[in-house]
């Protein structure tokens, strides 16, 4: 080895020394990629809703969850962050389920479970979907991640009829990287033009029927097909 070249080794070889001696300093690493999706269950128990209807809505939604083509959109996807609640009367807001990052089988049947095992408050009340829209905001700004994108899924069998409605939810200026979905169970023309004028918004929003609260599982499923899927991301992307 020449001089000239020995010392520039001797001088690169000090440099990685003093690096490394540095406290606090680290070999630096690949920044982790941002998930892609933070999802807000919200599911209506107001008066209207039967015994039976609750459990056809949790035990739907699990059972939507665990569905295969569900469980692969999610693992096509890196995983999301879910939480999901149930909703009625103003300040009646019970959560189903607390954030949790769901990547593979075993995570989602865990957290299915935890939903189809939940009992329903007994109290009735009316509908106040302007409140439970602020409740989903919340647990949103909550997340304990960002994602690339931010859905509230709503779903309801009647339009709002206590407290203040959509509109004033989406005057508070964090809903607007939010995108609302809805999933309105009867297809009732009212109620799904209302769900389709004053409730959606944001990129990709779209309004799912359900017949009956019989076909509750199967709209689910294409509708967390719609969310979660390439289907979804390419209009987000328009």
């Amino acid at each position: 080895m020449s001089p000239q070249r020995d010392s520039g080794f001797w001088i690169m070889l000090l440099a990685a020394l003093v690096f490394l001696a540095i406290p606090g300093a680290a070999v630096p690493v690949k920044a982790k990629a941002p998930c892609a999706l933070a999802l807000v269950i919200a599911v209506d128990v107001s008066a209207s809703v039967s015994a039976r209807e609750y459990r056809q809505q949790v035990e739907g939604l699990a059972y939507a969850l665990e569905d295969s083509e569900v469980v692969a959109a999610i693992e096509a996807i890196g995983g999301i962050w879910v939480t999901s609640f149930e909703w009625s009367g103003p300040y009646q807001q019970n959560s189903l389920l607390d954030w949790r990052f769901l990547q593979e089988a075993g995570e989602i049947s865990a957290a299915a479970r935890r939903i189809a095992g939940r009992k329903r408050d007994p109290r009735e009340f009316l509908t106040a979907l302007g409140y439970a829209l602020a409740h989903g905001s919340d647990l949103m700004k909550a997340a304990p991640e960002q994602c690339e994108r931010e859905v509230i899924d709503v779903s309801a069998d009647g339009i709002n009829n206590q407290g203040f409605g959509p509109e004033i939810a989406y005057a508070d200026p964090d809903f607007q990287n939010m995108t609302v979905n809805a999933l309105v169970i009867g297809n009732e023309d009212k109620a799904v033009s209302y769900y389709a004028d004053h409730v959606i918004r944001g990129p990709g929003a779209f309004v799912e029927v359900a017949r009956d609260y019989e076909d509750y599982r199967d709209a689910m499923v294409r509708k967390l097909l719609k969310e979660i899927g390439t289907e979804q991301v390419a209009r987000a992307g328009n």
